[in-house]
């Protein structure tokens, strides 16, 4: 039997946006506290040249938000790495995003090593090969989906049809662990809130319950996004209504599961809003 994580733990990180905001760019830590995100994640990784990266971590600080504030972390193996972990320690962050997770012996001394909350980002073959072992590692809270990374890394396109499989695999993984539903990849379109807005529902359709944002516009129409439409709420309202046992409701067949999914309909509902 597959061992579960901690579910305490991971309730702590059940957000739906999470922004990015460059590590070497303490001015705009403040536009992000700004922003209806959920989460801040600081980067220390992608967005931060090698050249500004002991300057990024030199800037690190988590006392400009109420929000959760996590840092991501230069991939284990990188030069990086390891003084960005105890840069870390020394702050009172929320939790650490790991890029690159994949299961070996460095994901494993992290783990054991009691520190901050990791959420696993999963962006290469390797990493959603491994998802289900790196879900139930100890200190593993969320898994996030790093879409664009493994598209480079496959060699397929950044589209619905060719990420399917590696984004069922995710949700799949984060179930079986006892996780929250995984975070899905960024939308690199930023100016065009449509598109993120039906990446978010189209993530949320999957079952994955938020999603990583480069700019701060992306974060209303990524919760709108997760937001229940009208349409789902009444469908949910109207199988609540009738009481238990198993039941026609609208000519459907409506029993425990079909109660269930409704009920977390009304979840979303309820931490959306209208």
């Amino acid at each position: 039997m597959m061992p579960t994580a901690n579910p305490d733990m991971s309730n702590t990180f059940e957000f739906i946006s999470a922004l990015f905001v460059p590590g070497d760019r303490p001015d705009r830590y403040g536009k992000a506290d700004g922003s209806a995100a959920d989460a801040i994640v600081i980067d220390l990784e992608d967005s931060v040249a090698e050249a500004s990266k002991a300057k990024a971590r030199d800037a690190l600080r988590a006392n400009f938000s109420m929000k959760p504030i996590l840092v991501r972390v230069n991939a284990i193996g990188t030069p990086y790495h390891p003084a960005d972990v105890a840069a870390l320690r020394s702050m009172p962050f929320a939790g650490m995003v790991l890029p690159k997770a994949e299961a070996g012996p460095g994901l494993d001394e992290l783990c054991q090593t009691k520190g901050l909350p990791i959420v696993a980002l999963i962006e290469t073959a390797r990493g959603i090969a491994d998802a289900r072992r790196v879900a139930v590692m100890p200190g593993i809270v969320r898994i996030a989906f790093g879409s664009v990374d493994y598209c480079a890394d496959v060699g397929c396109s950044h589209s619905r049809e060719a990420l399917l499989s590696a984004r069922s695999e995710l949700v799949l993984a984060s179930r079986l662990a006892g996780l929250p539903p995984p975070l899905d990849g960024v939308t690199t379109a930023i100016d065009n809130a449509q598109l993120v807005e039906d990446d978010a529902r189209y993530a949320a359709m999957l079952g994955f319950s938020g999603k990583l944002a480069i700019h701060p516009k992306q974060i209303e129409a990524i919760l709108a996004g997760f937001r229940p439409s009208a349409e789902e709420v009444a469908w949910a309202r109207r199988r609540l209504t009738g009481g238990d046992g198993a039941m026609a409701v609208d000519g459907e067949l409506v029993d425990e599961p079909v109660r269930k999914r409704a009920e977390a309909i009304f979840r979303r509902y309820a931490t959306l809003g209208q």
